[in-house]
């Protein structure tokens, strides 16, 4: 064994002490939260985004854009549902490269994961108070969900977590919405066994104890695109792919179908200015095909305060990860959706 520990045994009581929300505050996250779970369920007719930063990797730049997001939300809120992107833990396809907040509460230390956890919590916690905003985050590492399970208002399992057995047995025990990715390769019905299973009551063991959940009904598709054998992306949000997925959907006749579009990613081949198109023609979809309006009522795009990105954290709000739109592009996607809408 060559595990050594280097820090103390974390205290989950203690550690869920910091940022707790309370009174008012705890009141209005949960009537968002109420909110968002009649949209999935399709009984609230809005559409649901979930927009920000492809990682949170500075404190102050992303208050700054939940300080201008929630002022949007203020203006589109009678037809759109904003979850912002708050984004703590990054998947690394070889290991290497930033692993998001969590590892490195700064961005250009080194990894410290006891204080990263701290800052995770305080930065959940700042958006929710000091905006009103609630926020998504990557359930990358299950086992840290009760880290976080209080201040999250939306978790997403990515392509490569999706077809993890433990990915899918936590995801059954959430009680909020939980999107669940398909995985690299594209295969629909890989990540729709994922969705059975997180919406079915599950036995397993869970932070060393034996546990049971009741299943999360919550528990739905995102389409991100996949990857051929030659590595070239190919995308899944064109009309064909839409029908077929809607039709898995009604073939197992999972609970309260809802489809979500991952605008980057492998659809996008991280173009992210191809983002804006990609909405737009889901919005053209939506008005063509009933069955595609019906279920297809999400998006997820990745948007920061300025655009593209960037090796190192220079540029103040600009991504050091996966490329995103900037703030100029996001009101005006917004606005666009908002004018769409019915």
């Amino acid at each position: 064994m060559t595990f050594k520990e280097i820090s103390p045994k974390i205290n989950i009581k203690e550690m869920k002490e910091l940022g707790k929300l309370s009174g008012e505050t705890l009141k209005h996250k949960e009537q968002r939260d109420n909110e968002l779970n009649a949209i999935i369920k399709g009984e609230d007719d809005r559409l649901f985004l979930v927009i920000g930063p492809c990682s949170s990797d500075n404190e102050e730049a992303v208050l700054e854009y939940a300080r201008r997001l929630a002022k949007l939300q203020e203006e589109v809120k009678n037809k759109i549902f904003i979850v912002m992107r708050v984004y703590t833990a990054k998947p690394r396809t070889n290991g290497d490269g930033y692993k998001g907040l969590i590892h490195q509460p700064d961005s250009k230390g080194n990894p410290s994961l006891i204080n990263g956890i701290k800052a995770v919590r305080d930065l959940h916690y700042r958006v929710i108070t000091e905006t009103g905003l609630t926020t998504a985050d990557e359930m990358l590492y299950p086992e840290n969900l009760p880290l976080i399970d209080d201040l999250v208002s939306y978790h997403a399992i990515g392509a490569r977590s999706v077809e993890n057995q433990q990915h899918r047995f936590v995801a059954s025990g959430i009680d909020v919405p939980t999107g669940m990715k398909n995985p690299t390769s594209g295969n629909l019905n890989v990540m729709f066994n994922g969705i059975y299973a997180a919406q079915h009551a599950q036995n397993f063991l869970f932070n060393y104890a034996e546990v049971e959940t009741e299943g999360n009904p919550l528990a739905h598709a995102i389409l991100r695109g996949g990857l051929n054998e030659y590595g070239k992306s190919i995308p899944n949000y064109y009309t064909e792919n839409l029908l077929d997925a809607i039709k898995i959907y009604e073939k197992m006749q999972l609970k309260n179908p809802f489809i979500m579009i991952d605008t980057n990613h492998n659809n996008s081949g991280k173009q992210y200015l191809e983002q804006i198109r990609i909405v737009r023609q889901i919005l053209i979809n939506r008005e063509w095909n009933d069955k595609i309006n019906k279920y297809v009522r999400g998006f997820m795009i990745e948007s920061y305060l300025e655009e593209g990105r960037q090796d190192e954290p220079i540029v103040f709000g600009k991504s050091i990860t996966d490329p995103c739109l900037g703030w100029g592009s996001t009101e005006e996607l917004i606005y666009e959706i908002y004018k769409s809408c019915h």
